[in-house]
């Protein structure tokens, strides 16, 4: 999931999973810069997607909750310092309603949202938790409704098959194969991402979306590390017991998966069409299950395997039919 992470999803902060909700079409791809863009679409397809595998190998040795405020502060820290560097500490004002609206965001995606995620890889297989974190577009697809959209008979459609591709996935917490409080950790985290992107879209927040994210992850982060204080995860912590593969991972995460990963978003956006930005919103799970099976041997079981083709043509659907409108 991002954010810089907006996660996406476990990846960044920002409005990336809301980018399936949207109505635009986008700018036209012209033929001389497609080339940047598919390399672009590339590292957000493959870095995004890697996100649950580094997650993963964090929380083997490292709190859970205390990973997610170290990355998070590092990278909203970093974004900031480059963009006060380049631009001058101008680019960085904001007023007061945009830096509450950014910090709610942060909070929402990266507490709710990824903090959830965190905690449940601790129990749950990476690619699992991409698959269940996938359906985060057709939530926004019921927000919309709510709020008085009208979504297509197609969208709805979608929502409905990626309803029934969600409760396939949850038979293995069912069965005990894997932690059922992991998967309700995991469902919660997509609907507070999915909160988190659409509101993002309704509040008042900084115009320049860089600025946004940096925001967004310095009080993602601090949330993470109060939550951190109140679960106790700094109680006995021995960072000499954090292996060195843990250490690598975050630093993986803060630099590339928050910072390079959500660069290129944003260079996406203001140069492609947003329906192809969001194909990502179903390329990240297929990746994340690719390297879970590759890296830590993870092996799907029939109905993972089988719950996540559905989620993944749900997801599909709802991007498909944004695009045609």
């Amino acid at each position: 999931m991002t954010t810089a992470g907006t996660q996406p999803p476990a990846g960044t902060a920002g409005q990336p999973l809301g980018a399936a909700g949207t109505g635009g079409a986008g700018p036209v791809l012209p033929a001389r810069t497609s080339t940047a863009v598919w390399a672009a679409l590339a590292v957000v397809y493959v870095v995004w997607g890697s996100t649950y595998l580094g997650i993963r190998i964090v929380v083997e040795s490292m709190p859970a909750l205390l990973s997610g405020a170290v990355r998070f502060l590092l990278a909203g820290a970093l974004l900031l310092g480059v963009l006060a560097w380049r631009q001058g500490s101008a680019a960085l004002r904001v007023t007061r309603r945009q830096l509450g609206s950014a910090a709610l965001v942060g909070v929402l995606l990266l507490v709710g949202g990824n903090g959830l995620v965190v905690l449940a890889e601790g129990e749950i297989p990476s690619g699992l938790a991409a698959l269940l974190i996938a359906v985060v577009p057709l939530w926004v697809v019921l927000l919309r409704a709510a709020f008085g959209d009208r979504p297509g008979a197609a969208a709805l459609l979608g929502v409905a098959l990626g309803t029934a591709g969600l409760v396939v996935l949850a038979v293995p917490g069912i069965t005990g194969r894997v932690a059922l409080g992991g998967v309700l950790m995991l469902v919660g985290a997509s609907i507070s991402w999915a909160i988190g992107s659409f509101a993002s879209s309704r509040l008042p927040m900084p115009a320049n979306p860089l600025v946004a994210s940096g925001y967004e992850m310095l009080a993602g982060g601090l949330g993470c590390l109060l939550v951190a204080l109140l679960h106790g995860e700094l109680h006995g912590l021995h960072p000499g017991a954090v292996t060195t593969r843990s250490w690598v991972a975050l630093a993986y995460l803060v630099l590339v998966g928050s910072l390079v990963a959500f660069t290129a978003y944003a260079w996406l956006l203001q140069s492609a069409p947003i329906s192809l930005v969001a194909t990502y919103a179903y390329v990240n799970p297929v990746v994340a299950v690719f390297l879970g099976w590759l890296v830590l041997d993870e092996r799907p079981n029939r109905w993972e395997a089988i719950g996540g083709a559905i989620v993944v043509a749900a997801v599909g659907v709802v991007v498909s039919t944004e695009r045609r409108r």
